[in-house]
């Protein structure tokens, strides 16, 4: 017989029980909400602080012309590529002799020499004199001892390979013949481990290897400090220019400061540049058809929206562009430009209203006197203006000049190398165009007209880039492009990963290899 109240006992418990369960589930939803809302917070926070917006008149935008004519500050760092650890001298017994054909433009070509030389110290091999591939794009038949000083290349990397101009006869059953060297395509960006296999296998097969094309072919982020020194030193010391050319590159710096400083730009505004990129759209229609053709013939197919294309930063900057970053920076009409670029696309019309805003522009072939008979420079560059020798004098020139400016700084690019050049030569001035937050104010500017705020924007974007300074390189970057900290030291600091060789490093190395040789 039940109690009375007994049933209302029972159920008490359960109901408690119940409505505890759907406190706890409002509980956790009302948490898992709130832990959103606040994931939405920081998200918008982290967005709108890492995308500025340079139209907002709250933003910064002063630059200090006047500290661009000067290096950047160094941070008490200095070049040194003079190896720091224990580095043998090369045997005199090799395991074969190395032949590379270095394809692509100037850029490409220094970039597979230093990796040339580094592919002979890895396999312990005999480096024949790198070939050039000049046919092909340049129509220009210097060659390697037609460009580059052959004795300093040799003597300058002396402790770290050896180096033949070709690979010598041998003497075998009585006969006198040449090595015929093995023919091998490398991967592009290949590692180290495929040069200690599978090319030094065929090296010691045939006793000699031709590694073609050699451009790319060897990978760039290496972990081993004195093994990207070696590229510096190759890159930095060994590739002197023939004297002519060093000569003629010199007067031309001589005659552009003898008026003060002087800046240099390379305007990648050419064919081949506006045909990768796929930046067709502001051409007439028959030019249109041209760079169209050029792509077809010379690149992967692949659809490419020009607006598209330049909303992102693709495109290449138009010389008004340029023209309009630098005024918009602080440059007068009185800036003195040198322009290192091969035939600009699209004719005279996309000149003009550059030179309108600045009218001191000139090129080497302008500034070669008639009278330099001795060092025949008419005839050099008038033969080379579009070949080797003419690219050669104009990366002397942007490498010697007080500022330089590339207006496309991609992969393969003549500037990728000069910037790696310029802050190893003492952290000198450059100026990047951030083409893809540039390129929203050019496109604003195009459909709007001038808008009030435009220089303003174009600062406050230029502002945030780097000028020539010791920064992390952080991908893409290519370790031509910022070879630090490999390739520099601390003034003062001595031992460690920052600090200096010792001052008689150079004795060392020296001792070292009259040891081998002896």
């Amino acid at each position: 017989m039940r109690r009375p109240g007994e049933g209302m006992m029972l159920k008490r418990p359960y109901y408690n029980r119940h409505q505890l369960k759907q406190v706890k589930g409002l509980f956790g939803r009302f948490t898992i909400v709130a832990f959103l809302i606040v994931i939405l917070i920081i998200y918008f926070i982290v967005i709108s602080t890492s995308k500025t917006n340079y139209l907002s008149p709250e933003s910064p935008s002063e630059i200090n012309v006047q500290k661009l004519w000067n290096p950047a500050d160094s941070g008490g760092w200095k070049p040194s590529s003079t190896p720091r650890s224990n580095w043998p001298p090369p045997p005199n017994e090799t395991n074969g002799f190395l032949r590379v054909r270095c394809n692509g433009g100037l850029n490409q070509q220094r970039t597979a020499i230093c990796n040339a030389v580094l592919a002979a110290r890895i396999m312990n091999a005999t480096l024949v004199l790198p070939e050039l591939d000049t046919n092909s794009y340049w129509h220009d038949d210097s060659g390697f001892q037609g460009l580059y000083d052959v004795d300093i290349f040799i003597r300058a990397l002396r402790y770290d390979v050896r180096i033949v101009e070709s690979i010598p006869e041998i003497r075998k059953n009585g006969k006198t013949k040449k090595i015929k060297a093995f023919q091998l395509r490398p991967p592009r960006d290949a590692s180290i481990t495929w040069y200690t296999t599978t090319a030094l296998e065929k090296m010691k097969e045939h006793g000699a290897i031709y590694l073609t094309p050699f451009s790319h072919r060897l990978a760039e982020e290496i972990n081993n400090p004195e093994y990207q020194r070696l590229r510096c030193r190759v890159n930095y010391h060994a590739l002197r220019f023939k004297p002519h050319i060093m000569q003629l590159s010199q007067s031309i710096v001589a005659k552009l400061r003898s008026q003060g400083h002087f800046m240099s730009i390379h305007l990648r505004f050419e064919k081949d540049m506006l045909a990768f990129a796929g930046c067709f759209d502001i051409f007439s229609p028959h030019e249109q058809k041209v760079l169209m053709k050029y792509r077809k013939e010379n690149f992967a197919e692949k659809k490419l929206v020009y607006s598209e294309r330049r909303a992102i930063g693709k495109c290449p900057l138009t010389p008004e562009e340029v023209g309009l970053v630098l005024r918009a920076m602080g440059f007068d009409n009185s800036t003195r430009i040198y322009l290192a670029a091969g035939e600009l696309f699209g004719g005279d019309r996309f000149m003009k209203p550059f030179r309108a805003i600045f009218p001191k522009l000139q090129n080497h072939t302008t500034l070669v006197d008639t009278d330099t008979d001795s060092l025949n420079s008419n005839d050099l560059l008038t033969d080379n203006t579009q070949g080797l020798i003419g690219s050669a004098v104009d990366y002397m020139v942007c490498l010697l000049s007080d500022i330089f400016m590339p207006t496309y700084d991609g992969p393969s690019n003549f500037a990728n190398n000069l910037l790696g050049h310029r802050l190893y030569y003492g952290f000198r001035s450059n100026i990047r165009p951030d083409r893809k937050n540039l390129a929203p104010l050019f496109i604003k500017r195009e459909e709007e007209g001038e808008f009030v705020g435009f220089e303003a924007a174009v600062r406050r974007v230029m502002g945030r880039t780097n000028i020539g300074g010791p920064h992390k390189r952080v991908s893409p970057e290519s370790f031509y492009t910022n070879s630090w900290p490999e390739c520099f030291c601390r003034a003062g600091v001595v031992g460690g990963e920052d600090g200096c060789p010792p001052e008689n490093m150079m004795e060392v190395l020296e001792e070292r290899l009259m040891n081998v040789s002896s």
